[in-house]
């Protein structure tokens, strides 16, 4: 006998919700960190390549600038402490003359622009009175140490420079070498420079700025460039010494710029 009774269908099973993520304190300050974290790698990129490149290249930029107005408006001949050579035959060849005294220049004031062939034809950085990071090295380029010699002074010409941010004029100094040309470009003419060595010194080994560096008993009789930055490039532990000597001075004349700042790499 058959049932008149259908077998009942078993209805499908619903599959179970997924447990909901419980937002919890410590997981959105996770979260935070992390995306912090990712903002301070991003900034610290900027500051260090980025940033430095675009500042560097502004910075170029205002030396181009400055050197083509005093190409344009030289002022008249400085007194000297002595007399010039005589004229060149060729134009490419400028006379080399005795340099004129050059005035201390007021803080942040720009009177110079420093070329280093070795580190490329575009090296041109501004230069300017003091050494203050906020109101020189920062927004300029390279300052000078007050009450130091001036270009082409007996004694100790002594500037500074960041190596690791704002530009960082002097970030590849330690690559300096041997006879490397340094120029020092003012409205009256150009100092030429010829590198010689390198020293690392503590952070107050300020005996690098006597007249003759790291030699107070010592009376100056030589004509020095002395650079400063910090060292290694993004710290601050050491300072990086770099010297070199005066070789000639070339005044601004129409037969141009020194050979030196074409051929100035040794």
């Amino acid at each position: 006998m058959q049932s008149d009774t259908q077998p009942q269908t078993r209805r499908g099973r619903r599959p179970a919700p997924a447990p909901r993520r419980r937002i919890s304190i410590v997981g959105i300050i996770g979260d935070l960190l992390v995306t912090a974290g990712v903002l301070v790698l991003l900034f610290v990129v900027w500051q260090l390549w980025i940033g430095d490149a675009i500042i560097g290249a502004q910075f170029k930029d205002e030396g181009k600038s400055l050197s083509e107005s005093w190409a344009a408006d030289p002022l008249p001949p400085a007194p000297t402490a002595g007399t010039a050579t005589a004229a060149p035959a060729q134009p490419t060849s400028p006379p080399t003359a005795d340099p004129p005294a050059l005035p201390q220049p007021g803080d942040a004031e720009r009177f110079g622009v420093v070329h280093i062939p070795r580190f490329g034809a575009d090296y041109q950085f501004p230069l300017a009175g003091g050494v203050s990071s906020a109101r020189t090295l920062d927004p300029i380029g390279l300052g000078h140490y007050p009450d130091t010699a001036m270009p082409g002074q007996v004694g100790n010409f002594a500037i500074a420079g960041h190596r690791g941010s704002h530009g960082a004029p002097f970030a590849d100094l330690p690559s300096l070498h041997v006879g490397d040309a340094v120029v020092v470009e003012t409205q009256d003419g150009w100092y030429t420079y010829r590198y010689r060595n390198l020293e690392y010194v503590r952070p107050d080994g300020v005996n690098v700025l006597l007249p003759l560096p790291q030699q107070p008993e010592i009376e100056a009789t030589d004509r020095i460039i002395t650079m400063t930055t910090c060292s290694p490039r993004y710290g601050f532990s050491e300072r990086a010494i770099a010297y070199g000597v005066f070789e000639s001075y070339t005044p601004r004349t129409e037969a141009g710029p020194p050979t030196s700042l074409t051929s100035g790499a040794a």
